[in-house]
């Protein structure tokens, strides 16, 4: 018993040992690669966080050079019309001191300050200063020269700048562009011209620190009275539907309070009863229209689409030569939706300059009889007969009495009306309609 556990004793001995391999070695091995994993993918984040950081200084750097780059005073539109400043009239205006300002400028603060007194009253806020403003220029201000043909005293010179436009009634884009801006300005408010290469128009901050686009130019077509309110006070997003500018050169207008639509918005219980206050305010003279409801749905898009067709008919039938458009507004009280905007344009003789309106309408026969004469047309007295007459109109089997006035085609033209509706961030829909419902 004893030889035998002596025996295995020996045979155990005789076995080859495993040899125990470090551990600290091995974890140390297992740390270092851990490490190199993690610093490889630290160093591979870090390459891309500068990349990303890289990416986005230049980002802004191009920003900030867009912005220092733009510019207002001295630029071009349309590499004719120069956008001159008007610093030191406003400044002139709001010191009461005019003695360094030049012979024009002195008369152009005169003339300024004169509309300033006309229609800005003590407790206005900025708002109600600026609308009072809007109104007095898209009243007085004609687009262009008030002559067809041009005298030599109405260069284009003297329609872009705030001396020309306020001496002369007539004006260009940077005309209307240049003189809003002086009457900001004179009044404390902050204000840019936006610009394209072919168009200007203003940007103003109001008192609730937010940025409004301005276009009183569009919005004032020759022999319109009353203004559209169409391009007033617009923010980036309804500003975009007509307008092209480098957004990045010039403070966001993101604003809701002070847009037309929220300004002069009228509560009406139902969307099916704005046909007959439509037509209630044509007989009082008004042509715009906007509508707040209790709540709006989606059901209530096809049906304004349909009273916008509708009224354009019923406005047609009734020999009146115009159209009617609708557009969908961003609410300040957004839990009752959407404003419903309405707009009925009409023409009456407004394609006539002013001088060319002073004429009687026996002299004006007269003249027109001698134009068919020389040329073999039938064309009226009122440009907008598009060169047609009632009895030419006949003589091509047409009715007398028929809506189709002018040319077809422009007829048809007009016949078409659109709808647009807002999204969360501003309008982004349009909706066409022919008079049929279509």
């Amino acid at each position: 018993m004893e030889n035998n556990t002596e025996q295995d004793n020996n045979i155990e001995e005789q076995k080859p040992k495993k040899e125990r391999r470090p551990i600290l070695p091995v974890i140390l091995a297992i740390m270092l690669a851990g490490s190199l994993g993690i610093q490889g993918y630290l160093v591979y984040s870090n390459m891309q966080l500068t990349a990303y950081v890289a990416d986005q200084q230049k980002k802004e750097a191009d920003a900030l050079e867009q912005q220092n780059t733009y510019q207002e005073d001295g630029y071009k539109v349309g590499e004719q019309y120069e956008i001159k400043s008007t610093t030191a009239i406003s400044d002139a205006y709001k010191s009461g001191d005019d003695s360094k300002l030049s012979d024009e400028d002195k008369e152009t603060l005169k003339m300024a300050k004169k509309v300033v007194d006309e229609v800005i009253k003590d407790g206005m806020t900025n708002y109600e200063k600026e609308e009072a403003i809007y109104k007095w220029m898209v009243k007085n201000i004609g687009q262009g020269a008030s002559t067809t043909v041009t005298l030599p005293t109405q260069t284009g010179g003297d329609q872009y700048t705030p001396h020309g436009v306020l001496s002369g009634n007539g004006a260009v884009c940077v005309g209307y562009a240049t003189t809003f801006r002086l009457f900001m300005n004179m009044l404390g408010m902050d204000c840019h011209i936006v610009h394209n290469e072919y168009h200007s128009w203003d940007l103003v901050q109001l008192d609730d620190g937010e940025w409004y686009h301005t276009d009183v130019y569009s919005d004032a077509s020759a022999g319109v009275k009353e203004p559209s309110f169409r391009n007033f006070n617009m923010n980036d997003s309804a500003a975009l539907l007509g307008h092209d500018w480098d957004q990045s050169a010039l403070p966001e207008a993101k604003g809701v309070k002070y847009t037309a639509a929220n300004q002069k918005k009228k509560d009406m219980k139902k969307i099916e009863d704005v046909p007959a206050d439509i037509k209630k305010g044509l007989d009082e003279g008004r042509k715009v229209f906007f509508y707040q409801f209790d709540k709006v749905t989606e059901k209530d898009y096809p049906v304004a689409d349909y009273i916008v067709s509708q009224l354009q008919s019923a406005i047609s039938s009734s020999g009146t030569d115009g159209y009617v458009s609708g557009s969908w507004y961003l609410n300040e009280d957004e839990a009752r939706g959407y404003i419903l905007g309405i707009y009925v344009e009409t023409y009456d003789g407004a394609s006539m300059s002013e001088a060319a309106s002073e004429l009687s309408e026996e002299k004006r026969k007269a003249l027109t009889d001698a134009i068919n004469q020389a040329f073999g047309t039938e064309i009226g007295i009122d440009p907008n007969d598009y060169g047609y007459t009632e009895e030419g109109m006949m003589d091509e089997g047409m009715s007398g009495d028929s809506d189709m006035k002018g040319d077809p085609e422009e007829y048809l033209a007009s016949e078409q009306i659109t709808t647009t509706k807002t999204g969360g961030d501003g309008v982004t829909e349009c909706f066409y309609a022919e008079e049929d419902g279509q």
